[in-house]
């Protein structure tokens, strides 16, 4: 693993508005139940990993979001019994960019109106880890791993996650 901090190419600042983008879109369309632009996030071939297993290839990976919208919506619910409004927020990324590939490391949490008086109650946090190229110019999550930290065996560590992400970057440089 390495130790160093990346240099930025002269395009960094794009790309991470670009990748940014794509991670806010991507929490949007999960919130919304918006499974087409939730799928638009995602490369054809790619492969979501959660609590509840890996979804692989755009279409499961669909079929994944609206289970766990269905699920969710059992879990989190309102005072009356109906679901919760669920909101995801993303905290910090780190974000490492190497040409048409890219990683992001970030924490993110949820939020619902499930709490005493429909009031707002903090729920899940995690990590997500990413991977991700640039297709037709747009970047796409190829991988993403989602650690909810709240649960046995989902935990991230013991060690920094990001160093772990730069060393997938390192990899793929000392590859080329």
């Amino acid at each position: 693993m390495t130790a160093s901090q990346p240099t930025y190419s002269p395009t960094y600042a794009q790309d991470r508005a670009e990748i940014e983008d794509l991670m806010a879109r991507y929490l949007f369309a999960i919130d919304y139940a918006d499974y087409e632009a939730y799928g638009e996030t995602f490369t054809e071939d790619a492969e979501l990993e959660y609590a509840r297993g890996t979804a692989k290839g755009r279409e499961a990976i669909k079929d994944s979001i609206r289970t766990f919208k269905e699920k969710i919506g059992q879990i989190y619910t309102t005072e009356d019994g109906k679901p919760a409004t669920l909101r995801h927020v993303l905290l910090q990324a780190v974000i490492r960019v190497e040409g048409d590939n890219a990683w992001t490391t970030s924490l993110w949490m949820e939020m619902a109106n499930n709490g005493p008086g429909d009031t707002m109650k903090m729920g899940t946090f995690g990590i997500y880890e990413d991977e991700l190229v640039r297709q037709g110019g747009r970047w796409l999550f190829s991988r993403r791993r989602i650690l909810n930290e709240f649960l046995a065996g989902r935990h991230s560590g013991p060690g920094n996650p990001v160093r772990n992400m730069d060393a997938l970057a390192a990899a793929l440089l000392a590859s080329q």
